[in-house]
C-alpha cells in the first residue's frame, strides 16, 4: 500500500502545484512543456530502455492522439485548477473512468453487471451534484467548461492508454516515454508560437516549475505502476484505492488548506462519487 499512497500524495501535489501557479505568475504553457522533459529525462533513468525500442515504436494515429492530448488536457486541468478548486477538479478527473467504462461496453461488447451500471448512474449524478452552483456570475458558466473538459480529456486518454497497452512491439514503458517525447514536441511548438506571435516571455522559472511538476507527474505515474505490479491479483482494489484516495485527499487539502467553499449538494456529489467509484471496481462486478 505504500506505493499507493505515495502516488495518491504525488497526484495531489501536482493538483496543488497548479493551484499555486496563478499566485505566483507561473506561466502554465511553459511549465507544462517542461514537465514533459523532465518526466523524459526520469523514464530514460528509471526505465532504461534500448535504443531500438524507442525507435521502433509503431508511431501511429493512438501515439499521436496522446501528444496531443496530454498537454491540452493538462492545460484544462490547471485552468480548472484555478478557476473552480482541487475539489471539483480531481472528482471529475477520477470520474473519467466512466467514458472507457462506457466504451468497453457499447463498443467492445462486455456484459456489465447491475453493480457496474448503478455505480455508472451514481456516478453522472455525482458529477452534477459536484459541479452544481446556485449562483452564477456572468462569466461563472464558463468555468463549468473545465471540469467538463478535464472529465472527456482524461477518459478518451485512458482509452487510447489501453490501446496503447495493447500494442506488443515494444514495452509498454517505452510507449510512454515515445508518447511524453511527442507531448514535448507539441508543447515545444505552442511555447514558440506564443512566444513568437503573442510575445510570451520564455523565463527560466517557468523551466524549474516545470521541472517540478514532472518529478510529481513521474511519480505519480511510476508508484501507481508498481502498485499495481505488487497486487496484480487485485487490480480493482489498486484502482478503487487510487481513485478514492486523490478525491479525498484533495477534498481535505481544497476545503483546509485552501479553504474552497461546498455548498451541500457538492458534499452530497463527493460522496456519491466515492460510491459509484467503489461499485464500479467491486470484484463482483
Amino acid at each position: 500500500m505504500i506505493y499507493l499512497l505515495i502516488s495518491i500524495c504525488c497526484s495531489v501535489t501536482v493538483a496543488v502545484l497548479l493551484k499555486l501557479a496563478r499566485r505566483y505568475k507561473i506561466n502554465i504553457v511553459q511549465a507544462v512543456t517542461w514537465n514533459y522533459l523532465f518526466a523524459i529525462v526520469l523514464s530514460l533513468f528509471f526505465f532504461k530502455p534500448s535504443f531500438s525500442e524507442l525507435t521502433s515504436a509503431p508511431v501511429n494515429s493512438v501515439y499521436i492522439a496522446l501528444g496531443i492530448l496530454l498537454p491540452v488536457v493538462f492545460w484544462f486541468l490547471a485552468g480548472s485548477v484555478r478557476n473552480i478548486g482541487i475539489v471539483k477538479t480531481d472528482i471529475a478527473q477520477r470520474l473519467s473512468l466512466f467514458l472507457p467504462i462506457m466504451a468497453a461496453y457499447f463498443i467492445f461488447k462486455e456484459q456489465f453487471s447491475l453493480l457496474k451500471i448503478a455505480g455508472l448512474s451514481v456516478g453522472f449524478i455525482a458529477i452534477f451534484f459536484t459541479l452544481y452552483k446556485k449562483t452564477a456570475q456572468k462569466n461563472e458558466g464558463l468555468n463549468w467548461l473545465y471540469p467538463i473538459f478535464v472529465f472527456i480529456g482524461f477518459g478518451i486518454i485512458d482509452i487510447l492508454f489501453k490501446k496503447i497497452a495493447q500494442i506488443k512491439a515494444i514495452p509498454y514503458t517505452s510507449s510512454l516515454i515515445v508518447i511524453f517525447i511527442l507531448a514535448f514536441v507539441i508543447s515545444l511548438v505552442a511555447v514558440f508560437y506564443l512566444s513568437a506571435f503573442k510575445k510570451q516571455k520564455i523565463e527560466f522559472v517557468n523551466f524549474i516549475c516545470g521541472c517540478i511538476l514532472g518529478f510529481f507527474n513521474f511519480f505519480n505515474i511510476l508508484f501507481y505502476l508498481k502498485a499495481h505490479r505488487m497486487m496484480a491479483d487485485n487490480p480493482s482494489v489498486v484502482f478503487a484505492a487510487m481513485n478514492m484516495g486523490v478525491i479525498i485527499a484533495g477534498s481535505l487539502v481544497g476545503i483546509l488548506i485552501f479553504k474552497e467553499k461546498l455548498n451541500k449538494l457538492n458534499y452530497w456529489g463527493l460522496a456519491l462519487a466515492l460510491l459509484a467509484i467503489l461499485l464500479i471496481t467491486n470484484p463482483f462486478s
